[in-house]
């Protein structure tokens, strides 16, 4: 049987969500508990990657096994688990069902904290500085007008194509954070990151909208800015 296994996660401890040698992810945790209950290895292919200190509320694996995995395994899964990382759903699907490949968009959400908090220190960005809200939601609409994304994927990226089709784009105030939602059918690395330190920019009024675009046309990296802090950064949604 194929199963999709659903899960959340605080990603401050990990390097990332997939395996990778001498370095604690997500995958290797998940892989651990899967090994210590059932008594034997799976390999878990991941949906979306998640680069190190980025959260989840959403994100899958899904993994082919003759193990019968019932739902009331999550609780034992869960216990075994750090408390960091939670399975939220394990569901049995069809042989050719593909966590990653069937997924039809992604949807990520950064969060901004304008005036000192302790208790977000962890899962937004402080950012004390006075922000035009309409600046920023022009630039994220501008955001929709376009397809190749080469000027907000850093380097060294195995994409093999630098297109991707935005859905949704808009900065809106949400107990009393600033966030930023984007929706699209794939994102390159480093991709929202990218996006929302230059439209914070253009939110200052330190670019204009006009310089905004010419970023986005340059399809050179490095005038993008990329000093977005990782724990701010959650992938919320894999829609399939």
């Amino acid at each position: 049987m194929r199963y999709f296994i659903e899960l959340a996660y605080d990603g401050a401890r990990y390097s990332g969500f997939q395996i990778q040698e001498n370095a604690n992810t997500v995958q290797a945790e998940m892989e651990k508990a899967l090994f210590t209950f059932y008594r034997q290895s799976f390999t878990l292919t991941g949906s979306s990657r998640t680069d190190a200190g980025v959260h989840a509320l959403q994100n899958y694996f899904h993994t082919d096994t003759e193990t019968n995995i019932e739902q009331k395994h999550i609780y034992n899964l869960n216990a075994i688990l750090p408390d960091d990382i939670v399975i939220k759903s394990i569901r049995a699907v069809a042989p050719e069902a593909h966590c990653r490949f069937m997924a039809r968009y992604r949807t990520y959400y950064y969060f901004i904290y304008q005036h000192k908090d302790p208790f977000l220190k962890n899962t937004a960005w402080f950012y004390p500085f006075p922000l035009n809200m309409e600046l920023l939601n022009q630039a994220a609409s501008i955001v929709k007008e376009y397809y190749d994304f080469t000027s907000f994927s850093k380097r060294n990226t195995q994409a093999k194509t630098k297109l991707c089709s935005i859905m949704e784009s808009y900065w809106e105030t949400r107990n009393n954070q600033v966030v930023y939602t984007v929706k699209a059918n794939r994102f390159l690395r480093g991709m929202v990151r990218g996006l929302v330190g230059t439209m914070l920019q253009a939110g200052r009024g330190k670019i204009s909208l006009d310089e905004f675009r010419r970023i986005i046309e340059a399809k050179n990296c490095s005038l993008a800015r990329f000093d977005t802090p990782a724990h701010g950064l959650f992938l919320a949604e894999v829609g399939y």
